[in-house]
Order: C-alpha cells, then structure tokens, then sequence
C-alpha cells in the first residue's frame, strides 16, 4: 500500500444553468473545463472565436452555473488511510462546494488551490454514490456588488469596467484592447481525491552559489502532512547520476518540516540559452513508514541571478546579470494564450516557448492581467533557457485593501511563489501592470521618500502600495532563496520621479509613444528608448489563412469589414494602423485584404526590427550599458485577430517575429540612415549641432505635414553600421562589408566599403558612425535649380558581415530610403528556386532591391526566415519545413 493515493475526478460530470430544471442536465467531456466549452460541446453556443460570434454568446456570464458528480470512496483502497481531502486546484471563481448535501467550501479566487478534510462527510461502501456539487455564481455580478461595498475606494480601471477590480480572476476575460470579453467559469484546474497515512506537502531547496561559482551550500526542505514517517531522505542527480544523498531530519521548531544540508563542489549552472547549458538536477525524497513509501520529485537548477541597478552617465541601469555574466535580456511579453486556458496542452505551451527558443529570444514577461501560468509553461522555460519576468495578477486599475481582499491575495501570492520557486528560468516577480501610471495620470497620493508607514498607505486613495511594497515583497523574501529579484511594478522606476514610469533613465519603461500616445514614426525608435523596454509594439494584420479561419463569410473578407473591425479590440486601430502604413507604403498596392495584411505585416516588421536593431546597440559594453533589454508586446494571441502579438493565435508567425530574430541574433551586424522625418521643412538656415533629425550640420525642421522636400531624402545620406553579439568570447578576423544598391538598375552606386575587425565579446562593436553615401542626385547641388526627379536614382544600404577565405555571409541587413512609397518600384525580376536533400531549402534570387519578401504562412508551414530584404548579389537561401504533396509556396513583396 503506498502511504499517498491520488485520484483524479475527471469523468462522469454533468452541468446545467442554475434557473433550469433537472432535465437540462448536459454531459461534460471531462475536467479541468469551463463553461463556454461545455455549452459549445453541446450545441448550446457557436465557437465563440469565429465571426462575431463573441457577442451572441455574452449571456452565458449572467448566469449561475452548477457542476455535478458522483463517485465512489471504496473501504478496500483509500478508506483504509487516516486521511481523506477533497482537493480543488482552482475554481474559477465565486463557488460555493457541497458534498453529499453539505457545504463545505465558498472561494472566491480563481488562483487559490483549496484542501479540504472530507473523510467524515463520505460515505464509505462500493455501491453507494457520493454526490459533489459546485455552483458558480456570475464574476461580473459579483465584482459590481462589491464596488458598491466599498464605498470608501476610489474605484479606477482602465481596459473594460470597474466590475474587475475587486474579483480576483483573470483580469482579461473582461476583454482588452487585444481580447475578447468572455467572462467564462469553472472547475478550470483538477479536482482530486486525495487519500493518505503520510504525505509530502511540499518540497523545496534553499541555496547560494559562492562569488565564484565554484560551490554550492544549502539546504533541503519538505513538508510532511499525516502520521510522521520513520525516515525521509533526498536524492540529488544529474543526467541520472546522484551527486549527493543524505536522510533529512524533524525541524523541532516546525512540526512536520524535515531539513537536511548539502554542498556540491563544481556545480554544473542553469544557464539562459545561448550563454550556457541548461543544467537540471532531479531532486527526489521518500518518506517510509512501516514499510511504505510515498515519493515527492522536483526539477531544480542552480543558477545566480542579480538585478543591475547602479548609478552611470545616463542614469541608473537596469539589466540582468546571470552567473557573474551580463545578459541582454532580448524577448517578449506573454498573454494567456487561449481565452479557454483548460484547452492547452504541454505540448502547446512547449511549441511557444520553443518559438521564442529559436527566434532567439532570452526572456519572457508573464502580464499580470492574464493567469499565473501551469507548471509546463515554466517546465518549458526552464528545459529551453527562457528567463522569465513573472507579473503578479494585478493590471490596470487601482486595486482595493479592505481586509477580505488583503487576506485573499496573501494566501494566493503565497501559494503561487510556493508553487513555482523552485524553477530556475523565474528571475524576477513585478508587483504589476502599470497600477502606477494612474498615480500620475489622477494625481493620487504617493509620498515614496517622506512616508515608509504601511499602515499609513491604507488610507490614502492608492492603498495598494500596501500590496506592492510591503505584502509581495515580504512574502517574496520569506519564501524564496536563490537570487530571485523583486520589483514593485512595470513599469517602475525608483519611486522618487514624479514621472517615475516614463523615467528613460532609471528602471523600465513601456513605450507607447509609437502607436499609441504621440503616434511617433517607428523610425524615431533610437530616441525613444530606456534602461530596460519592457513593453512596446506596432500591429499588423496575422496571415490571410488566420484571417480565412474566423471569418466564415466570403464577403467580409476585405480590410475594415465589420468581421476584421471586431477582431481587433485596440482603440482607434482603423486610424492607427492605415496612418502607419499610408505614412511609409504605397496604399494603391493593398487594395485587397491580402495586399493589405502585407504591408502592415512589412510596417509591423520594419518597426518591431529596427526597435531591437537601435536599442541592442545600446547594450554597448560592460559598464556602460545603457539599455538592458527590450520585450514587444506581445509574442501571441488568445484568440485569432489582429493585433500587436508577432505570433498568431495558431502558432504561426508574422514577418515581425524573424525580425526579431535577425535583430536578436548571437551576431548580428546592422545598417540604418539617420532618420530624418519626411513630414518636417526647414524652418530657418540655422544649423542643429546634435543629431536629434540628422548629422551636425543639418537644418533646424519643423512638423508641416502638408510640405515635402524631397532633397532630403536622396542627398546628405549620413548612416551608421554596427555589429552586436551575445558570444562571450571576441570573433576575430571578420570583414564588413557595406554595399550601396540602386533601386532602380540593380547596380552598385560606387565600390563598396569594406572593414576587417573583431567583434567584442558580449557587447557591441561600432563599425562606421556617421558615414556618408554617395549622392542619389548627381548634379542636382544647386537647390535654386528645379528638381529634375527622373535623375533620381535612390539606394538602399547592405551591410554583411563576411567571413575571410569562405566568403560566407553569417549576417546581413539593409535599409531602404524612407518612406518607401515616394519611390517608384521596378521589376526586381525575383527567382525563387527550391532544393531538396537532407531537408528542403529555397532560394530567393533579385536581379534589383527586394522589399519585404514575405511567403505566405499557415500552421504547420515552418521558415527558418522570412519577411526579410533581397539585394542583387546576396542571394536568401532558407530552410523550409511541412510543405504538402503538390503544395506551392506562395509569397509577396512590396510593389509586387
């Protein structure tokens, strides 16, 4: 007999609507569920993703909801232990439980797991049934009632209603400006039996690595429920080797807690990937009591992890230090990634963490408006080298602290950091999402130097400082070891800024001065930067198969069709995104929705890449590392829209993701042209000494969107080229070549610039600063002649760094006069040929410029690169993967 039996209650549940009578009892498939997929399993709703069915299925929120089963407790198995407990990982979210006609639970937290003694309350016999009864009453009825409460709040929340605020369920089933409103409920985590003399409750390691990583001292702690077991002892093994075993003893202090020390000399480190391996040690204990066992396993790696934040030129800064190595924490923010979480798999979250793995990208942030993430999230980060910046679940609002609330969020930030402290890819909790902006926004009251009384905070009309400042950082230090970083809120800077969220010089910022607020041109990105960019993004269309998936109608296929409209919940997105496009593209060509869904692909790409291209140069070099990290919002999707995720609903990514991944490569060189915005004249003669819009010597502009020169955009080119790595050692001996490429004929404008170098290590390495091209109006010096534009011969600038002997070409970008749309597109005469062998490989060959080369995606459809830039004598060869029987590949470029 072993000393623990757990019995899953996954099958033979029924559910109905509260107001109906016994006849409308439905089946449920099995549990973990929410209501919306039982309805939909059905008949009883149509798939809320597709068309505008979201809005007929709104009812389903108002209602209270019961979910029912019956089960057995049998005397010959788990009757004989002295211990039963009806366990519920998560309900989802106002529930009241009975068993066998007793209440015995009322929750009110999605994110609490519930333990309850049951062992008197069951009947005990084969045959005889025991009945277990949730009922769900409707959050968003719930959340309005508690508003009213609570009188003395000052009740802000920006995305959706105040009805949110007080609940503490996923803040996005509310909706938000990327999300559906489908306020959903639920047994939504599993349900166990749980039958046990002696179980282990939980199990832990608190450790410290020396300065120079050489050793590992610590201890192993459990915790032991039950009758007390003769001896427990813990195994320490990696790759299936054990490093180092002892028996654990009774902590005399604790009844129950069992402790035993332990050192390992020359510990094998978890690294982030691309800076080491990710070693992951099993640790194992078993408890025995009279001749039985009951076992408990966790995967653990070691690793230290610090948080830079000191005092330099350009302010205070902020960037990760793993294991005594600085790292450029590259990556983006994550959404749950389902509106119905209980329908993801291990698998899924695996193949998304993957996405990020090869698209290589270091860190994830987990958004606090969604849910603390399931163990194969963080299983996933932790296997593949993702760190993780975990949110706790607070977004967007000013949040309550009357005492129930209090008391509800210490027993759910407790149990979540307990749940997850043991994985070494989580290096940093953030108190929030953006609950400080509404500080300055509505002039609320936070005095961070002169008042350091908790209790004092209470009072004032933004309480939850008391929650981000005192509770979740005091249960953050008593429950973890292991370098884990606390940080108040993102973003956050040092509490002394009376703008201390849009501070660029101290903590992290999110910046939403493109697209949002000032709607700056995503060219402008290299001003616009900070310590640490935790949040940015610019939106684009998903693939035309993702738009063919929720839109059932023909006839809505067309950009801003009612359909496409309702599957993009961002404010002002009609205006936003055709202003960027019609700003940088040629609209003639995107008459189409497919032609359309391109150019915003490309425009989403050029911002979301040349943000990663500027802000990793200034990652610069130890000590002076001006900007820590950039993270898009968002990588994905919980449904199938548009919107800013550079990776659709189905896994499938937009040019926007390669981007990245060019940008984010471990070496990777780039190229750009001042920026000099097209919508600005010269306002006098006088010269501008910085390079705010240009080189020393530039004119003064000033905004006239009604005025043009367009002298400027093909004369006084002034570019820098630059090469970023993440590789710890120097790459010495590699040439960078820098080509200018008429746009027109195909032909090199003059002989190219080539520069032999090395590569400093983990850092950035300026190759040409303030270089200037060749004139693209020959004999046009005199500005008071008359512009002849057909002597116009723009170019674009590639540069490639070059491997000596070989001639290989490990990295390359380009950069296009801008806007794009003032030049007039020739036929590139594109070849594109396919070779198969130990797996199948494309090249794209360009007789002239190529912008925006993207081959049309759909699931299962995998490109080692696209949405990339071609140029005449560098042919893309990339690799492709799940081409069907017969399958042509289709692609599109700009002007095609």
């Amino acid at each position: 007999m072993a000393l623990s039996e757990r019995r899953p209650l996954e099958a033979g549940w029924t559910f109905k609507a509260a107001d109906e009578d016994d006849s409308k009892w439905l089946p449920v498939t099995s549990i973990p569920t929410e209501v919306h997929l039982d309805l939909q399993a059905n008949g009883k709703i149509a798939e809320p993703f597709s068309d505008l069915n979201e809005l007929s299925v709104r009812w389903v929120a108002g209602k209270t909801w019961i979910y029912r089963t019956t089960f057995a407790f049998t005397p010959a198995a788990e009757a004989e232990h002295g211990h039963t407990d009806l366990i519920f990982e998560g309900l989802d979210t106002f529930a009241t439980v009975n068993l066998n006609g007793k209440e015995i639970l009322k929750s009110g937290n999605m994110f609490i797991e519930h333990r309850v003694n049951v062992r008197n309350l069951l009947k005990v016999a084969e045959d005889v049934e025991n009945v277990l009864e949730i009922v769900f009453e409707p959050a968003r009825q719930k959340g309005i009632e508690l508003v009213k409460q609570h009188p003395e709040h000052r009740w802000i929340v920006h995305q959706t209603e105040v009805s949110r605020a007080p609940v503490r369920k996923a803040q996005y089933h509310w909706g938000w400006d990327w999300g559906p409103i489908l306020i959903t409920c639920g047994p939504w985590k599993p349900i166990v039996l749980h039958s046990y003399t002696t179980h282990i409750e939980d199990l832990w390691v608190e450790y410290s690595l020396t300065d120079d990583l050489q050793k590992v001292t610590g201890k192993i702690c459990a915790i032991v429920s039950g009758s007390q077991p003769e001896n427990v002892q813990f195994d320490l093994s990696l790759d299936g080797s054990s490093i180092t075993k002892n028996p654990m003893h009774e902590d005399p202090s604790i009844p129950g807690k069992y402790t035993s020390s332990f050192e390992v000399d020359s510990p094998k480190l978890w690294w982030p990937r691309g800076y080491g391996d990710q070693n992951l040690h099993n640790l194992h204990i078993t408890a025995t009591a009279n001749q039985h066992t009951t076992t408990s396993t966790k995967t653990i790696g070691f690793r230290k992890a610090e948080l830079i934040q000191t005092p330099d030129s350009h302010g205070t800064s902020f960037y990760f230090r793993l294991n005594n190595t600085d790292i450029f924490a590259g990556g983006s923010c994550w959404i749950p990634a389902d509106s119905f979480t209980t329908r993801l798999t291990p698998t899924d979250y695996h193949d998304w963490i993957n996405l990020m793995a090869t698209g290589n990208q270091t860190m994830i942030r987990v958004w606090g408006g969604g849910i603390y993430e399931p163990n194969p999230f963080y299983a996933a980060c932790d296997e593949l080298g993702i760190l993780v910046w975990q949110d706790f679940m607070f977004a967007c609002a000013n949040y309550p602290t009357y005492p129930g609330f209090l008391s509800s969020v210490q027993r759910e930030a407790t149990q979540q950091v307990r749940r997850l402290r043991h994985h070494p890819s989580i290096v940093l909790w953030a108190g929030n999402n953006e609950d400080y902006q509404l500080i300055e926004r509505y002039n609320l009251t936070y005095n961070y130097t002169s008042d350091k009384d908790p209790q004092s905070w209470l009072k004032t009309d933004f309480p939850a400082r008391y929650i981000y400042e005192y509770q979740l950082p005091d249960i953050i230090k008593d429950e973890t070891t292991g370098s884990v970083i606390y940080h108040p809120s993102s973003p956050w800077g040092n509490g002394e800024s009376t703008v201390q969220t849009v501070d660029p010089t101290v903590g992290d910022i999110h910046q939403w001065n493109i697209w949002h607020g000032a709607m700056h041109p995503y060219q402008k990105a290299p001003e616009l930067g900070g310590r640490f960019v935790s949040e940015f993004g610019m939106e684009g269309y998903p693939h035309v198969s993702t738009l063919r998936r929720f839109s059932t109608n023909e006839e809505e296929l067309y950009p801003g069709s009612l359909t496409m409209e309702h599957h993009n919940k961002a404010i002002g997105h009609s205006k936003r995104m055709v202003s960027y496009v019609a700003e940088n593209f040629d609209v003639s060509r995107a008459s189409d929705l497919a032609g359309y869904a391109h150019l915003t692909q490309v425009m989403q790409g050029d911002a979301v890449g040349g943000a990663y291209r500027s802000w990793r140069r200034d990652w610069r070099r130890s000590g002076d590392r001006k900007c820590g990290g950039v993270l898009v919002w968002q990588l994905n999707d919980c449904w199938p829209t548009v919107s800013w995720a550079v990776v659709d609903y189905f896994l499938v990514p937009k040019p926007a993701y390669y981007a990245m991944k060019r940008a984010l490569a471990p070496v990777s060189v780039n190229v750009v042209r001042r920026f000099r915005d097209w919508t600005m004249r010269p306002a006098s003669e006088e010269t501008q000494p910085g390079i705010g819009q240009g080189a020393p010597g530039w004119k003064v502009w000033q905004r006239d969107t009604s005025h043009v020169d367009p002298r400027g955009l093909y004369r006084e080119v002034v570019y820098d080229v630059w090469v970023a790595s993440s590789r710890l050692e120097r790459v010495e001996g590699v040439k960078v070549r820098v080509r200018f490429i008429s746009v027109k004929n195909g032909k090199d404008m003059c002989e190219a610039v080539e520069k032999s170098l090395d590569i400093e290590a983990n850092g950035t390495t300026e190759v040409v600063v303030q270089g200037k091209g060749p004139s693209a109006m020959p004999g046009q010096t005199d500005d008071t002649v008359p512009l002849d534009t057909t002597k116009l011969d723009p170019y674009v600038i590639h540069a490639a760094i070059v491997l000596p002997g070989s001639g290989e070409v490990v990295s390359e970008d380009v950069f296009w006069p801008e806007p794009i749309k003032y030049l007039r597109l020739p036929d590139p005469e594109v070849r594109v040929q396919s070779k198969t062998g130990s797996g199948m490989s494309v090249t794209v060959e360009v007789a002239k410029p190529v912008k925006g080369f993207v081959f049309v995606e759909r699931p299962g459809l995998n490109f080692s690169d696209n949405g990339f830039d071609v140029v005449p004598g560098a042919p893309k060869t990339i690799k492709v993967d799940g081409l069907r029987d017969g399958e042509q590949l289709e692609w599109k470029y700009v002007g095609k």
